[in-house]
């Protein structure tokens, strides 16, 4: 079982996740970022690295970013073949380079979602 933490109130985010939920993937628990008493207490992380990242948690441990991806993708049938091709290394690079600079658009789309929060 993973717990994946996404955040519900990013059109963009939440539009990719609800593809994902389609599959029900019994082994998928997702968990909205915005839940803080929750996402918080789940991950040991602040609302704002929330915010930053995708992070999933397994047994061993939490992940964000690409190595997320990679491990939610695992998990679905359909996109096993993309964990498989995003894990090669010189791929892996440049996904997480990739990933960064949209997730950078993300955080300051979505930034304001911290302020409502406190």
């Amino acid at each position: 079982m993973i717990k994946v933490l996404f955040n519900n109130n990013c059109s963009i985010c939440s539009q990719e996740i609800n593809h994902y939920k389609k599959f029900n993937i019994k082994d998928i628990n997702w968990v909205d970022i915005n839940d803080l008493s929750v996402a918080t207490k789940l991950s040991g992380k602040t609302h704002k690295e929330l915010l930053r990242r995708l992070h999933v948690i397994t047994d061993n441990g939490v992940y964000s970013g690409v190595d997320a991806f990679i491990i939610m993708w695992k998990s679905i049938p359909r996109y096993k073949w993309l964990s498989r091709v995003i894990s090669f290394p010189v791929i892996y690079y440049i996904s997480i380079l990739v990933y960064e600079i949209i997730a950078v658009f993300l955080y300051i789309k979505n930034y304001s979602q911290l302020n409502e929060k406190k």
